[in-house]
């Protein structure tokens, strides 16, 4: 009796072991498999000091000008052009032979940043055409070796930046049509491009990180890195830790972006929305898309084209781009907006003109701007709230009427005032909200702006 229970026991623990096993080897098996669907599950990025700085900096900075400049501008028809117009390899490669921008010149560049009141620079370094706009050693396929220019851009960008104290962040492609390890192919750059249908995705992966390597070391503070191109297949293994850790390891302070329409992954710095306000999809690039609590920014073109489009007149108006910048704000994200330069390096006329103008308002209003985080205030139909410390900036964009009643957010108010030059407004704090009254003439088309001090 009490062998026989004995051994009945022994049986159940080796059948419990068994199971114990089968059960572990799943959940290893599991794991692996979710390790391999997406390197970054559960991995934790504890951004350091350094970066911490740089995010607080970037959101108090809230104005910047987006850069897209490559070979692609001699056709003037976009920097889609080699896909939009199915353009194989071996022919895009006669077009750095016709690049020789002799107008180019950084120091006007960045002082037109500058005056327009924009704080750092975001320029393509290389775009899904993979075509170099540095002295790249790891590739001949750049700017110094195939051009008759046969300068470094970024380097004479990088330096002048230096010594203007504005911040520049590298806009890097992981997409690219020209390189034959690209593969398996994505959505675009297709067959036609006459790469080999075969490759090793890791090779290229190697080779993006050495030149992320070559713009980390060798051109300065690079604030951070602007990615792109993800989306052409969002769901390969893009060993974004591996290339994420390379560039906190070179550059601590470095911010790192993607523009890939998702919700940030461990190891962004910062969130960017393409040519739509946090929260928004007017574009279908954002459906996938989540507001997180990292630091954000919006891009827009100045018309209606990233690269230089010769047809592309329609540019938008002083308006138009001051409210953009307005409303971003109001949603606590800076305003990234872009110029497309011409083949000869110089910027269009009226492009210039445009900045100016934004410039001019800026130098008025720019307290209301800089330095500030959302408002109290949800953005509404009339407009948007900002806030620095105690005082809450009201941007009327659309209102026509004298009075004005706007959701009140439980704060005891010291006073109102139009923000240009202080007139103090009669106000009251009713059931409906905190009401006052603006005098006509000092309703502005493009901005009325209330400054609120509260107590």
């Amino acid at each position: 009796m009490n062998i026989r229970i004995q051994n009945n026991v022994r049986h159940d623990c080796i059948g419990t072991t068994k199971k114990f096993r089968i059960l572990l080897t799943f959940m290893l098996l599991l794991f692996l498999y979710m390790a391999t669907v997406n390197p970054l599950h559960g991995q934790s990025y504890q951004p350091s000091p350094e970066n911490l700085k740089t995010r607080e900096w970037f959101q108090n900075a809230k104005f910047g000008l987006f850069i897209h400049w490559g070979v692609y501008s001699v056709l003037g028809d976009g920097e889609w052009v080699m896909n939009q117009q199915q353009i194989p390899v071996n022919i895009y490669e006669k077009i750095p032979s016709f690049f020789n921008p002799t107008e180019f010149d950084a120091k006007a560049w960045v002082q037109m940043a500058k005056a327009a009141g924009m704080k750092y620079i975001t320029i393509t370094s290389k775009h899904h055409d993979g075509f170099a706009m540095w002295d790249s050693k790891v590739s001949d396929y750049n700017i110094v070796k195939r051009t008759p220019y046969g300068k470094d851009v970024l380097k004479m960008l990088a330096d002048e930046c230096k010594k203007e104290g504005i911040k520049l962040f590298f806009y890097h492609s992981q997409l690219d049509w020209h390189h034959p390890d690209y593969f398996p192919r994505g959505n675009t750059g297709g067959s036609w491009t006459g790469r080999p249908e075969s490759g090793d995705m890791n090779k290229y992966l190697d080779y993006m990180d050495a030149q992320l390597t070559e713009l980390l070391t060798n051109y300065g503070e690079v604030a951070g890195i602007w990615f792109d191109g993800m989306w052409d297949k969002k769901d390969a293994d893009w060993r974004l830790q591996k290339t994420y850790n390379l560039i906190h390891q070179l550059q601590p302070a470095a911010l790192v972006g993607s523009n890939h329409h998702r919700a940030p992954y461990p190891g962004e710095d910062f969130q960017m929305f393409e040519k739509d306000l946090p929260g928004h999809n007017t574009t279908g690039f954002s459906a996938e898309s989540k507001v997180g609590t990292l630091p954000k920014e919006t891009c827009e073109t100045i018309n209606n084209s990233w690269g230089f489009h010769l047809k592309d007149d329609k540019h938008k108006s002083k308006k138009d781009l001051i409210q953009y910048l307005v409303k971003a704000a109001g949603y606590d994200a800076n305003f990234l907006l872009n110029i497309g330069p011409m083949p000869n390096g110089k910027i269009q006329p009226e492009h210039v003109a445009l900045l100016n103008e934004m410039g001019e308002w800026i130098r008025i209003y720019g307290e209301t701007i800089y330095g500030t985080r959302g408002g109290p205030l949800t953005a509404r139909d009339w407009g948007v709230t900002t806030q620095n410390g105690n005082k809450v900036y009201v941007h009327l964009l659309k209102w026509f009427d004298e009075s004005i009643t706007i959701p009140s957010w439980g704060k005891k108010i010291k006073s109102v005032k139009i923000f240009q030059d202080k007139t103090p407004l009669k106000f009251s704090l009713n059931d409906f909200g905190l009401s006052f009254k603006i005098p006509k003439d000092k309703l502005n088309e493009i901005d009325t702006v209330i400054e609120i001090e509260i107590l």
